[in-house]
């Protein structure tokens, strides 16, 4: 049979991608396991897509590939959207918690690679897939995944095939990571019978979406704030460009998001403008939930077959000892409160998937226990500005070691 390939343009990905999140909605108005779970919309729509994408390529050898052009610019709109959020006054009531959340991944950075290099070790696998079925992958998602499987092939030998493995390590862990968050934060919110208003009035702004906000969404607010965020990204994209010329490589999110943070605490001080905050909610939200839907409708399901073996092994292994960690260290560490719990369900998409998935799931949940401004200000932050250093040295202490790269 010939096998047919389609080529989907940009409206029709975009249509597909919203026909996807309405399909989650969808299931999980029907289905009360997704729902009481809190699986975050996109990974049930996308998943549900990806299976059917799967039949049709193995039964009828058809492909669809899709335009992707708009994914990673919404990516840069979300996060510059979370810096948008980072008012001064927010940051340093988060502060602490920010350095403590930090602490906390840190420790598990360390704990995943050990996990990933032991099972590789008794697996019979080189140690270096160890780290690749750990923070490479799973903490680093899929543009670390691809830029350490490079360097392992080129500086350390390692056989061919790595990146494909790389990405079905990390596209796996991204759905694993939008599986277990909201059952592990259910689970602690039920135990200990926690309410979100206990903490609400602590911090009484937000970077997620919430019903109640009185700051009045108009078409003009709306168009302001996107004017903003354009903003933000151009000055952000021109100096990424300016410092990668100069040798320094930096997230391609991380700047625009820096001038997120800069030009909020200009307005909020200056008393010039205010940026509505119910807008920049609207936006960071119908970005992330496009962008989480556009990432796994392009999952092949059948490419996962690349994870046979001790590779699959190791990633289901590390999902059920991050949702021990979230549990019983995250959670306690973090406060054992309300906000605990949903940082807690956050560090399972964080620790396995992305950010993105992170906030996914802190969504799923805030929209059904209520709002958690603390979570949404210290996981984003983290996953934003830290945790790629963070990775990057405990990645250098293993590499380091005599046993993995001899």
């Amino acid at each position: 049979m010939v096998t047919m390939n389609i080529e989907v343009g940009l409206i029709e990905t975009l249509l597909v991608a919203l026909l996807i999140l309405f399909s989650g909605y969808f299931f999980n108005s029907k289905i009360a396991f997704l729902r009481e779970n809190n699986i975050p919309e996109p990974v049930v729509g996308g998943i549900v897509f990806s299976i059917l994408a799967a039949i049709a390529h193995g039964y009828f050898d058809v492909n669809l590939n899709f335009d992707m052009s708009f994914k990673n610019p919404l990516m840069i709109i979300f996060f510059t959207t979370v810096g948008l959020g980072a008012s001064f006054s927010l940051l340093v009531k988060g502060g602490p918690k920010v350095l403590l959340f930090l602490a906390v991944a840190t420790v598990y950075l360390f704990l995943q690679n050990g996990v990933g290099v032991g099972v590789a070790l008794i697996s019979g696998m080189d140690p270096l897939m160890g780290l690749i079925g750990g923070s490479v992958t799973l903490s680093g998602g899929h543009g670390t995944g691809a830029t350490y499987a490079d360097l392992f092939t080129t500086e350390y030998g390692l056989g061919a095939g790595i990146l494909e493995l790389a990405m079905a390590a990390a596209t796996m862990g991204l759905v694993l990571g939008g599986l277990i968050g909201g059952p592990v934060s259910k689970r602690l919110i039920s135990k200990y019978n926690l309410k979100a208003d206990e903490y609400h009035e602590e911090l009484d702004d937000t970077i997620t979406f919430n019903p109640d906000d009185h700051d009045l969404v108009t078409p003009k607010k709306m168009m302001e704030t996107l004017f903003v965020i354009l903003v933000c990204m151009v000055v952000g994209h021109l100096a990424h460009v300016t410092l990668r010329a100069n040798g320094l490589v930096l997230p391609s999110f991380l700047l625009p998001l820096l001038c997120g943070v800069v030009a909020t605490n200009l307005c909020e001080f200056s008393k010039r403008y205010h940026i509505s905050r119910a807008c920049i909610d609207l936006w960071g939200t119908m970005a992330l939930s496009i962008f989480l839907a556009m990432a796994l409708m392009s999952l092949k399901i059948w490419e996962l077959a690349n994870l046979a073996g001790p590779m699959f092994v190791l990633i289901i292994i590390q999902a059920i000892i991050l949702m021990f960690f979230a549990y019983f260290v995250t959670f306690r560490v973090m406060g054992k409160n309300y906000n605990a719990a949903i940082i807690a369900g956050g560090h399972c998409g964080f620790g396995l998937g992305a950010t993105p998935t992170a906030v996914a799931n802190m969504e799923s949940l805030v929209a059904r226990y209520g709002p958690s401004p603390q979570a949404f200000l210290v996981v984003p932050l983290v996953g934003a500005f830290f945790i790629d250093i963070t990775n990057a040295l405990v990645l250098q202490v293993y590499l380091s070691l005599g046993f993995i790269t001899p």
